[in-house]
């Protein structure tokens, strides 16, 4: 079954995620318009935090990334409200909303079309059941342009389906990623 709003809501009241949007916020509180986020009819649309993490080439264009020992200098650390991500680039953030997955439900996650018409691509991997902590989030500039993300706007949007409770959560097995806050780098 996928969540509705009244059930992602209830859900939320109880923890599930924090800080909740409890309705679809379009225009902040400066009467600016933003990318929307918030509770949707059938899912919730995080937002992006701060903190970035830009992948750089080095000089001499040597190294190479590998998930098994991820090389931190490739990373440039970034804080504001705007992030320019290069051409053909990427960068790493995080979600503002932390999150609760109950044991039953796992969170699928897809990108915003707002970002998708530019080019801007956004790649999630499940939140399981049992899982908590914030979404990091890889963000592919696909374009021969910079682009530009905003913190604190919507940036993608979280669907819970829920099902029989699993022999083994991941909070059961103790994933390597259970309670992680901030942009969190690959572990193995």
């Amino acid at each position: 079954m996928i969540w509705n709003d009244s059930r992602i809501a209830e859900w939320a009241a109880s923890g599930g995620i924090t800080p909740f949007v409890p309705q679809c916020v379009r225009v902040n509180g400066s009467g600016e318009k933003v990318i929307s986020y918030g509770l949707q009819s059938f899912g919730y649309d995080i937002r992006l935090a701060r903190q970035f993490r830009v992948f750089q080439m080095p000089l001499d264009h040597s190294g190479v990334v590998n998930p098994k020992d991820f090389n931190v200098k490739l990373l440039r650390e970034f804080e504001g409200d705007v992030c320019i991500i290069p051409p053909n680039s990427f960068a790493l953030a995080c979600s503002v909303e932390y999150f609760k997955m109950p044991p039953n439900v796992t969170g699928i996650v897809l990108g915003k079309s707002t970002y998708a018409r530019c080019g801007i691509v956004a790649n999630f991997t499940p939140l399981e059941a049992g899982w908590e902590g914030t979404i990091t989030i890889e963000i592919s500039n696909t374009s021969p342009l910079p682009a530009m993300v905003y913190a604190n706007e919507g940036f993608a949007q979280c669907i819970m389906l829920e099902g029989e409770e699993p022999t083994v959560t991941y909070a059961s097995r103790a994933g390597k990623y259970q309670a992680q806050t901030g942009i969190t780098l690959a572990r193995v």
